[in-house]
């Protein structure tokens, strides 16, 4: 029978900081994941994090992010190959899980992940299909009458997180205003009335669209296109619900599916109310 490995008795874990996103970064690269050092940093400045440390080496890490007053998100819970076996996924979860206090604890799993979730307390409540390509031509989806996609200004932004809210349950103040910062946006406008958005940055290994809320799967591929169309052949990465109705659709356009991810969550589910639907996510980490 095979022996578990136990623990260095160096490793300690403390709070990350700055300094440790390279290493981070590092570790996230050995996965095959796409974070570049900057979104790393955009991470971290939105949220809180733990290393687990051997000697002077960053072996594992994981983050959390509140979203309102009893949700929250956690994710980037990466263990060093090396060092797998041996409980520190365990170790970094619980310290995380007891750091939010938060009612409503959800993450996006792995399948290698998923087994200690499930420990842990989560259940499946979802998926997310990563898909990703260069889209050459995108056809234009016709709107209603009265419909028309515009360039997202200052103002709509209050008009963006309430639908957010609406589409998810979550309030997300600080990565909203982020985003604010470092994407480009648009909205979807009915006679004047705010009805949905998308918004386009820079992500990984070229750009993301996301997050997508929408009322219903007509009008998020009109703004999903907008983004499509506009940047053509550039390497776009979208992340969306298993439920969608999108996959093929993006399939057909060379956004194809490379991943699969199981949304989990820990607790009471998240309150979503009205008629918004979110059809994109942020990233995988912050749901």
């Amino acid at each position: 029978m095979a022996t578990v490995p136990e623990p260095d008795s160096r490793l300690r874990l403390r709070a990350m900081t700055s300094a440790d996103l390279a290493a981070a970064q590092a570790l996230s690269k050995a996965e095959q994941w796409p974070h570049r050092l900057e979104d790393w940093e955009m991470l971290l400045a939105l949220g809180d994090g733990v290393v687990a440390v051997e000697g002077d080496t960053v072996v594992g890490t994981t983050m959390w992010w509140p979203c309102g007053p009893k949700a929250a998100t956690i994710g980037m819970v990466i263990v060093s190959r090396d060092h797998r076996g041996a409980g520190i996924g365990r170790m970094l979860m619980e310290t995380a899980l007891a750091a939010t206090k938060a009612e409503s604890q959800m993450l996006n799993s792995t399948e290698e992940g998923e087994p200690l979730y499930r420990k842990l307390g989560f259940e499946p409540v979802g998926e997310i299909l990563q898909h990703q390509g260069a889209a050459f031509s995108v056809p234009i989806i016709p709107l209603e009458t009265g419909e028309r996609i515009r360039p997202l200004g200052t103002s709509d932004w209050e008009a963006v997180a309430a639908m957010t809210e609406a589409a998810t349950g979550l309030t997300r103040p600080a990565l909203l205003a982020e985003l604010q910062n470092s994407a480009h946006g648009v909205i979807l406008d009915e006679d004047g009335r705010q009805a949905g958005f998308a918004l386009f940055r820079r992500f990984g290994r070229g750009y993301s669209v996301g997050p997508v809320v929408a009322p219903d799967i007509v009008r998020a591929k009109a703004l999903i296109s907008h983004w499509l169309g506009s940047q053509a052949g550039k390497f776009t990465r979208l992340d969306i619900p298993g439920d969608s109705g999108l996959s093929a659709w993006l399939e057909d356009l060379g956004i194809v599916r490379v991943g699969r991810v199981v949304t989990m969550l820990r607790g009471k589910p998240l309150p979503a109310t009205g008629d918004m639907r979110s059809f994109a996510i942020v990233t995988q980490a912050l749901g």
